[in-house]
């Protein structure tokens, strides 16, 4: 049984689906750690460290979701090993909590800006383009008038992937020859964005990490023509990352938080891993919030991130 309920039914199960086989993984290990056990002994953590490790939770925040636990064992004298499964939904939910992740309401509620301008970053072959593609489709569904930017000109496939997104999303894009300046190609955008009210405005920007300055000195550049036409944009920073990858997400989220000022993440491909607890580490270890997450192939299978529902599903 939920003990939130904030999504609705179909939601929800679209969740369950696209977790189930980090849940199954990480049930199954938990069963494992506790069997033949009565109570949660030195024994019981020590398994319990290895499940969250295993499932790519992270050594650093494993380590401080166990010291809870033995917090809680000590405080409650004693504590079946039964009710590991619900204590360990209760601090992750806990920790989450604390690091500020999520929760956006939903797509038709994300800032009183207009433009609201979303920067995306994030190397190639993570989902980035396609997580473009869904968000403007959910922005439009939800009512708003959605312009893209292809400012990833270093690939020509890019360009002509964020078209074809653009087209199954039905909204508008602006994009320039492969190997047109980017900046340049985000400055026609929000200027474009400003003179026809637009409510949101996606640019994407290319997927490189071979040279960290060349990066950085790329999405200054970005950022510094965009503010020409709008002061403060972007409003958002969105680094998407492949939640598959594991802990390859990890040295992805620092490197980009190096390179820029990233507000927010996206992790992808959530429904063909066993390594949803990513999601968990991330979080945690770059206290950036969570926005969004990618379960299933179809364009429908973005979610907003509920970090209460998100639990519920991986532990229930």
């Amino acid at each position: 049984m939920s003990l939130f309920g904030f999504l609705s039914k179909e939601k929800k199960e679209t969740l369950n689906k696209g977790l189930e086989k980090t849940k199954m993984s990480v049930m199954q290990k938990i069963s494992r750690a506790i069997v033949g056990k009565s109570k949660i002994d030195d024994e019981v953590l020590d398994n319990l460290e290895e499940v969250l490790i295993t499932s790519d939770v992270g050594v650093e925040t494993t380590l401080k979701i166990i010291k809870r636990i033995e917090e809680r064992v000590i405080q409650d004298k004693y504590v079946n090993a039964e009710e590991l499964n619900a204590i360990l939904r209760d601090e992750i939910a806990k920790l989450l909590e604390e690091n500020n992740t999520g929760d956006a309401a939903d797509f038709a509620n994300i800032s009183n800006k207009k433009p609201y301008v979303i920067m995306v970053v994030g190397v190639n072959g993570v989902g980035k383009t396609t997580t473009i593609g869904k968000l403007a489709y959910h922005f439009r569904k939800a009512g708003k008038k959605v312009l893209l930017g292809a400012a990833d000109t270093f690939r020509a496939a890019a360009v002509e992937q964020l078209v074809i997104w653009s087209e199954r999303s039905g909204v508008d894009i602006v994009k320039q020859n492969m190997g047109a300046d980017p900046a340049a190609v985000a400055f026609d955008t929000i200027t474009s964005a400003v003179a026809n009210n637009y409510d949101v405005v996606i640019i994407d920007t290319a997927g490189r990490l071979h040279n960290k300055v060349n990066l950085m000195n790329e999405l200054t550049k970005i950022k510094r023509v965009m503010q020409k036409v709008i002061i403060d944009a972007p409003h958002e920073v969105l680094l998407v990352l492949d939640g598959s990858t594991g802990q390859n997400a990890f040295e992805q989220a620092k490197q980009f938080t190096i390179a820029t000022d990233v507000t927010a993440l996206a992790l992808t491909k959530l429904d063909g891993t066993a390594k949803g607890g990513v999601v968990i580490g991330i979080s945690d270890q770059f206290k950036i919030p969570v926005r969004y997450i990618g379960i299933g192939e179809g364009i429908e299978d973005l979610q907003v991130f509920n970090k209460y529902e998100f639990v519920d599903s991986l532990f229930s």
